[in-house]
């Protein structure tokens, strides 16, 4: 016998609990545990207005953007669509079945007012980061740093060469916000001051980012996301936004590594990074300045690839200030000997050694060591002491070690472009990427925090009261 049709019959009574309606193991519960924005409303407090209607709760407004990072929501008008909807996005949000959300456009003009005043993306990203060092998944000894291009919302065709930009007359006051900020910026190392050289494009709507080929494809306008991630666990430790270039991010780096250490007393005694952060001003920065072990690859030009004998081939006698042939003749820099010792003293400026022209010219290993000229010479660096030292340490048995666990510093950056969506920017001007940027590392390091520490529901028991079993035992 067939059952009638199914009618809905609307009750005048509900009992309905949001608590009992969101599993244990769903995405919003297991990180809202690890959300404590009650010093959001203190830090903010100083810059909403005492007068007018009261204003949006900024803990709503945050957790309304961490759930968009979290499941790659961009738009804001979908985020708010969704927290209509979506239940868990209600419970996570503190809102009951008939509280209202706020408008879209309410996350637009609190943007560029209190939250970017306050700066509250930088500091709930920094107390998601102490989070983390509570629940002892930041070990503190070992850092990789890295960064990588997220392309800017601009386009090529609304773009022109940077001397024909910059003749036109730009008034300050009537400039789109983008531009004011990146005319703020000149001065930045992060942006303008990073380098000297001039891009080939410059785009008209974010002049901040930078025209780059860096994929060894099709060029676009770009930023650049640097990552300093702690290597036991992969927690993002800090983040910063630059322009793509290798000055920039190596001014990134030194900037990360330095507010680890002020904000959370984090030193490490190693760091390990690509190329990129192999010059010899950055390795004299890490190891005499701050004195830390570089597992970094030197970044070296002096490799010879017509088969002759490189600057590696050559031994390097420190203590008798000389560079030894593989044969066993000598380069020295000088060959005159002075009663004044002092005067044939080591100098930290670029030296050159050159062999004896009569030892060349009979030498059999001369087509080996320089067919094309009559005197072998080796010019060696002026921190050249410290280029060897980086290089032992990329020799040590160690070396292996750091350089597999500064893998986990890629793993980052393809979650953020492939499961949170943050391939192409939304927001224009360097204040929109130190927006974005944080925002989305602190949901990338709560999505750790819950895959590392997940939650145990007691068995046989409905999800509220579960919650509460479990926060006894916590107790």
């Amino acid at each position: 016998m067939m059952r009638p049709s199914q009618e809905a019959q609307t009750a005048l009574f509900y009992e309905f609990s949001l608590e009992d309606h969101i599993p244990l193991d769903h995405l919003p519960r297991s990180i809202d545990r690890f959300v404590d924005l009650s010093a959001i409303r203190a830090h903010a407090g100083d810059f909403c207005s005492h007068t007018g209607r009261p204003s949006i709760d900024p803990e709503l407004l945050i957790r309304m953007l961490l759930m968009g990072c979290c499941f790659g929501i961009r738009s804001e008008r979908r985020l708010c669509e969704e927290a209509h909807l979506n239940l868990a996005y209600r419970w996570f949000r503190r809102l009951d079945l008939t509280d209202r959300i706020p408008d879209h456009s309410t996350f637009s003009k609190n943007r560029h007012g209190r939250i970017r005043e306050s700066d509250l993306p930088r500091h709930v990203f920094e107390a998601t980061v102490a989070r983390c060092m509570q629940e002892g998944l930041v070990g503190g000894r070992g850092f990789a740093v890295d960064a990588s291009l997220i392309v800017a919302d601009v386009q090529k065709q609304n773009s022109s060469n940077p001397d024909d930009w910059a003749t036109r007359e730009i008034d300050p006051n009537d400039a789109p916000r983008a531009v004011r900020e990146y005319l703020d910026t000149l001065d930045d190392e992060a942006f303008g001051a990073a380098t000297t050289a001039k891009p080939k494009f410059t785009a008209h709507a974010d002049p901040a980012s930078r025209w780059t080929a860096a994929r060894k494809g099709r060029a676009f306008f770009a930023y650049s996301d640097n990552h300093l991630i702690d290597t036991d666990h992969g927690i993002i430790v800090d983040v910063d936004a630059s322009r793509s270039n290798k000055s920039a991010e190596v001014g990134a780096m030194r900037k990360m590594i330095d507010r680890a250490q002020e904000r959370f007393g984090l030193k490490p005694d190693r760091v390990a990074a690509d190329t990129a952060y192999g010059a010899s001003d950055n390795l004299v920065w890490l190891t005499l300045r701050r004195q830390i072990l570089p597992f970094i690859p030197v970044f070296d030009k002096s490799k010879r690839e017509d088969g002759t004998w490189s600057r590696s081939d050559f031994t390097w006698d420190e203590d008798n200030d000389r560079y030894i042939r593989p044969e066993g003749k000598e380069l020295r820099q000088t060959r005159r000997r002075y009663s004044d010792p002092a005067r044939t003293a080591p100098e930290l400026k670029a030296r050159k050694y050159r062999a004896v022209r009569a030892e060349c010219l009979n030498c059999q290993s001369k087509a080996k060591c320089c067919p094309n000229t009559d005197v072998r010479a080796i010019t060696r660096e002026k921190n050249e002491i410290v280029r060897d030292f980086a290089r032992s340490c990329a020799g040590s048995e160690f070396n292996p070690t750091a350089q597999r666990r500064r893998e986990s510093v890629e793993m980052p950056f393809a979650h953020l472009k492939r499961i949170l969506g943050l391939g192409r920017l939304r927001l224009r001007g360097p204040c929109g990427v130190r927006d974005e940027f944080p925002l989305a590392a602190t949901a990338q390091n709560l999505r750790k925090l819950a895959k590392l520490k997940p939650m145990v529901a007691c068995a046989g028991q409905p999800i509220g009261l579960a919650v509460d079993c479990l926060l006894k035992s916590l107790r």
